[in-house]
């Protein structure tokens, strides 16, 4: 199978400031990538590239053969690009209903689609974002990018800070909007195992660069090599 994107060479930071050096990455379509690594080094920044909002000072993107480090940060979404940034960024003075229609795209996925996944947010569809607790604004916020009908959906630490049953929960609709409903995805994530059994490939940053790449299955099954390049096992 083709490849949907294809990440090369790619150097990129904030400002002069340069924080991914040489960064090559490629993820065929309906595969999903676990981006792992140590805090700082580089996987946020990796994310926030794709979706546009970092200084590229070298290499090339493509995404299902467009040239996407030439398009700018507005119009990513249109190329394909679905994000879930940490800081989530959903209309805290709109609706649930209203976040999710006001930035909904023609495709499979529509606002009654995220409802049926997620039960909580259709019963909050008139509540504003700021009356939403922190695991209800994460719901939302992966709604949001669904509805965007992406190429590719990049969910920045989507279970940080959540209660052990609203991880649960996002873990299932993790894995059927990427298992059973073939959407390609990159996931960073500090739970490692959790990760690593719904992705496909998988790939480690350290210091701004790629380590270690190889399937999830097989990183998944060498605790002692996990350990080594996150310092967690488990």
């Amino acid at each position: 199978m083709a490849d949907l994107l294809k990440v090369e060479n790619l150097s990129a930071g904030y400002g002069e400031a340069v924080v991914l050096h040489d960064v090559s990455v490629s993820l065929k379509q309906g595969d999903t990538l676990a981006l792992l690594g140590r805090n700082g080094t580089g996987k946020t920044t990796f994310m926030n590239t794709l979706a546009g909002a970092t200084r590229q000072h070298g290499g090339t993107i493509t995404l299902d053969g467009v040239a996407l480090h030439k398009v700018p940060l507005h119009e990513r979404a249109g190329a394909g690009i679905g994000w879930v940034p940490q800081e989530r960024n959903i209309f805290k003075s709109l609706t649930v209903d209203e976040n999710l229609t006001a930035v909904a795209r023609p495709g499979a996925w529509t606002p009654a689609r995220v409802y049926e996944m997620f039960p909580r947010l259709a019963e909050r569809k008139t509540n504003l974002g700021t009356q939403l607790s922190g695991g209800e604004q994460q719901m939302l916020a992966v709604g949001r990018a669904l509805v965007l009908n992406p190429k590719l959906l990049l969910l920045d630490e989507p279970l940080e800070g959540l209660a052990p049953i609203i991880v649960q929960e996002l873990l299932r609709a993790i894995r059927r909007i990427t298992r059973e409903e073939g959407l390609s995805a990159i996931i960073v994530e500090q739970h490692p195992q959790a990760i690593l059994a719904i992705s496909d490939v998988a790939a480690v940053l350290d210091r701004g660069t790629v380590v270690h790449a190889s399937s999830a299955r097989a990183l998944q099954e060498q605790p002692e090599l996990l350990d080594r390049l996150l310092g967690v096992a488990r």
